[in-house]
Parts: C-alpha cells; sequence; structure tokens
C-alpha cells in the first residue's frame, strides 16, 4: 500500500484494515499490532489506533487489556445458529406486525433508508449497521409483545458483527438496498408472508456471501435446522487456514 497523505490517513488505514479482514489477511485470532500497520503504512500509530476503535465498535475487532487488539472470532455454524433463530422468531413477529403497519412505519422505513444511503455514500459501515436496525425494527414495532421483541434484539447484537464484514463490500450494501426496496413494497401491500419470504432470502445472501471469509468444514457429523436452505448439509464452521500464509500472533485457546 502506498504512503498516505495526511487528510486521508485515518480513513485509509480503516479501509485497508477492512480489506485485510475480509481477505483473511487478518483473520479471527489474529493479534493486531498498531505499531507494525503504522510502520507498513507510513503512518503513526495514531490513525492505527484510531482505526481499531472504530473496528472495535463494529464488532469486527476486540481489545483485551493489557494484550492488545484481536481480530473478532466469527464463525459460520454461529451466524447459522443465529439466523435459524431470527428465522424462527422474525417469521412469526412479521406475521403479526405487518398487518398493523401504518403511515409512521412507513415513515420510519424510508428515513431508515435515507440513512442507509448516506452511510453507503461515506462508507460508515457503524452507521450502516445502525441504520440497518431502524429499518428491520420498524416492521415490529407494532408488535405489542415486548418480550418477542427483546429477544429479537439480543439475536441483532450477537449478529451485528457479521453484518458488518457483509457490509465491507459495496456490492453487498447495494444488495442490500434492493432487497430493502423489495420489503417496503410487500410491507405497503401488508403481505406479511411475502415481507417473511424476502427476509428469509435476505439472510441467505449474507450467508452466501460470507462464505468464502468463515469457511465451512465438513466434520462428518451432520449438522441439524441450518437457515434458509443456505447452508450445506453436515457444514461445521472454521476460518480457512492457508499456511503459505505468515499468521500473526494469535489469541491463546481458554
Amino acid at each position: 500500500m502506498p504512503k498516505l497523505g495526511a487528510v486521508t490517513r485515518h480513513v485509509a488505514v480503516l479501509q485497508e484494515l477492512r480489506q485485510r479482514i475480509i481477505r483473511g489477511t487478518l483473520r479471527p485470532g489474529d493479534q493486531i499490532f498498531a505499531d507494525e500497520i503504522g510502520e507498513e503504512l507510513g503512518v503513526s500509530r495514531i490513525p492505527v489506533r484510531e482505526a481499531l476503535r472504530v473496528l472495535e465498535g463494529e464488532g469486527q475487532v476486540a481489545y483485551e487489556p493489557h494484550r492488545g487488539y484481536f481480530v473478532a472470532e466469527l464463525r459460520l455454524e454461529d451466524l447459522l445458529e443465529l439466523y435459524l433463530m431470527r428465522r424462527l422468531l422474525e417469521s412469526e413477529a412479521i406475521r403479526r406486525s405487518v398487518p398493523r403497519l401504518d403511515a409512521e412505519s412507513y415513515a420510519r422505513m424510508d428515513a431508515a433508508m435515507e440513512e442507509l444511503d448516506a452511510a453507503h455514500a461515506a462508507s460508515d459501515i457503524n452507521a450502516h449497521v445502525a441504520a440497518n436496525r431502524r429499518f428491520h425494527f420498524a416492521f415490529l414495532e407494532q408488535l405489542d409483545m415486548p418480550r418477542l421483541l427483546r429477544q429479537i434484539q439480543v439475536l441483532y447484537d450477537q449478529c451485528d458483527p457479521y453484518g458488518s464484514l457483509y457490509y465491507n463490500a459495496s456490492r453487498n450494501r447495494e444488495r442490500v438496498r434492493r432487497e430493502h426496496h423489495a420489503l417496503i413494497k410487500a410491507a405497503k401491500r401488508h403481505d406479511a408472508e411475502e415481507v417473511a419470504r424476502l427476509l428469509t432470502e435476505h439472510r441467505a445472501h449474507v450467508v452466501d456471501a460470507l462464505r468464502d471469509t468463515l469457511a465451512s468444514r465438513d466434520d462428518s457429523q451432520g449438522s441439524d435446522g441450518e437457515p434458509d436452505g443456505s447452508a450445506e448439509a453436515g457444514s461445521r464452521a472454521s476460518i480457512r487456514a492457508d499456511a503459505a500464509t505468515p499468521r500473526r500472533r494469535r489469541r491463546p485457546s481458554r
């Protein structure tokens, strides 16, 4: 990567680290050394640490006191389980909520779409994740079932790091935009079954897009309840290991 100018240091370092994570140059569990990265990119540790704090907020890296930053451990099998749980809970919530949607609900969807477009234009992944959540919950806020909504919110919290990884790619953000418009159209027809079906496809596209990053390994034991028809039977999660690629220091197993 060429030396960076003063104005673009923070943004360029952030983009470079995101690309290293999605390409697998930095893999889950790898420690990230600010001094090392700064030397490679020709910047001080300050913009590197700023970028790491942004990535920590997005869930793509984790900070451990007295040890430093590590690439977050994200596993395909965990994503599949989370999406199975979301499908079971969200689909039922959608069937109950969509018939109650009103003009205020649609206004919240449209406002969230504007925020998503702004985040996309700025390549602001954190803002994109936040606006995406506001969009999806605009479909559910008519539902008078607070316990169910809290459980769905917890699942979204756990899915956010995977969403951040998915949104790293501009083509994925464009796909999300198209899919969201289709969801709005179905919602305005009060077609709850169509909204639920589109959400199933929506999640499946995330799984498909992340397969190369969260490479599956078959442990020959099989797997139950793989969501959305998007996972191969018996798929288990692991991160692709390439012996030819030098590894950074790994977080020790606990």
